[in-house]
């Protein structure tokens, strides 16, 4: 079994911002495999869950906002018994390029509150992730940057970089080693 989470804030207001890469990127993914994602208030999020090779893979987008992601994880988690290898992470990276797909299986939040937040419910680190390069605006506060939305030549290539990312969810889904998915699909 398997949890995919992708990070993001909820409502109307966020669609579409930098910080919500994580939701447009199982939206995109949900798109190709017919995900039908459903608020379900005992998880504290939208829920879609499917068999892929005779695995139940479970896919979240958490209803708690940015800063407490790892409350819905973990609820999930400790529900279905997901074992902490088993969960991929999907997030924004105000630190790479815009568009720039880096794979990591551990590391420290960054400051990025979603990451601490599951850091903190975990007790560890060591978790996969796909992380989305946003960039960054020196004329912008990083609270301001994360929360505004993609530009039309931003989206060209944040729209490059999710379906990278979706690629290797099915990677991932596929039980390939991440090692191997990281090395395929981490780019420069």
């Amino acid at each position: 079994m398997k949890l995919i989470v992708g990070l993001g804030n909820p409502t109307e207001t966020y669609a579409n911002t930098k910080h919500n890469i994580g939701f447009m990127t199982l939206d995109y993914f949900a798109s190709l495999n017919n995900l039908d994602f459903k608020e379900e208030k005992r998880f504290k999020g939208q829920v879609a869950i499917k068999n892929f090779n005779s695995e139940k893979v479970i896919f979240l987008k958490p209803s708690t906002y940015m800063n407490l992601s790892g409350d819905s994880l973990i609820l999930l988690k400790n529900y279905f018994k997901v074992d902490i290898k088993d969960i991929l992470v999907i997030v924004d990276d105000l630190d790479s390029n815009l568009g720039r797909v880096r794979l990591r299986e551990k590391g420290a939040s960054g400051g990025h509150n979603g990451l601490k937040s599951i850091i903190n419910v975990l007790h560890t680190d060591t978790f996969n992730r796909i992380k989305i390069g946003i960039g960054r605006n020196p004329n912008m506060t990083p609270a301001e940057y994360v929360l505004s939305k993609f530009s039309s030549e931003e989206l060209v290539l944040i729209n490059e970089a999710i379906k990278e990312a979706s690629l290797a969810i099915k990677d991932f889904i596929d039980n390939i080693p991440f090692m191997k998915i990281s090395s395929k699909y981490s780019k420069k």
